[in-house]
């Protein structure tokens, strides 16, 4: 399940079937040049090969069945499936109204290319380097010259969100459609629970098996 989040609040919670037919997501959809793929890129291609071409398969039982026999299952971890087994619960934010300035420190302090943004306790956008750019110029790791920009400014906005439980490849399959590189994470209440991004799913196919790509 995912919700669609903004300066307004939620405009959308629903599938990802149901999300791909709204006008506003297709929206966020850029066109990039072609580039020249790293491994990073294909790496992440590779998950999210399970989950090409609505709707995603169903195997049969035998299928499964013969799936699962070959599994090197952990006595007290099944496979992965959902976005609370693997995501980020302390998540580091930045304040809508917080200066240019301050978030780019922010991202630089904790090493980190991106952070949801939250307004009054909730999540209302994604900031990263490439927006605060913008507004900043660097020099060695520092901030030479600043623009007077808040970072509601730079941010971008509506930003999807994924609940706790949703598939780990459908998350993934959004990532890819609307070219973002994370994905808060909510409960039905609009809380903060935490965050996934590319190399969170990366990691957990390389040194968390085993990742289930069936289901």
């Amino acid at each position: 399940m995912f919700s669609i989040y903004g300066i307004s609040g939620p405009t959308f919670r629903g599938t990802l079937e149901e999300m791909g037919r709204l006008p506003a997501v297709n929206g966020l959809r850029r066109v990039r040049p072609i580039q020249e793929e790293d491994r990073e890129s294909k790496a992440f291609a590779s998950v999210l090969a399970a989950s090409d071409g609505p709707p995603l398969p169903r195997p049969t039982g035998e299928a499964i069945a013969a799936y699962q026999s070959m599994l090197h299952r952990d006595a007290d971890r099944g496979p992965l499936y959902h976005a609370w087994q693997i995501m980020r619960r302390r998540v580091i934010v930045v304040g809508a109204n917080d200066t240019a300035e301050r978030a780019f420190q922010v991202l630089l302090d904790n090493e980190i290319r991106q952070a949801p943004v939250l307004d009054a306790g909730r999540v209302v956008g994604i900031v990263g380097e490439r927006n605060l750019l913008r507004a900043l110029n660097g020099d060695a790791g520092r901030v030479r010259d600043v623009l007077d920009r808040r970072v509601r400014e730079l941010m971008s906005s509506p930003v999807v969100c994924a609940d706790p439980v949703t598939d780990i490849r459908r998350i993934a399959r959004v990532m890819r459609d609307n070219d973002v590189d994370g994905v808060p994470v909510v409960d039905a209440a609009g809380a903060l629970n935490g965050f996934i991004s590319r190399s969170d799913i990366l990691s957990a196919v390389v040194t968390e098996p085993p990742l289930s790509l069936w289901r």
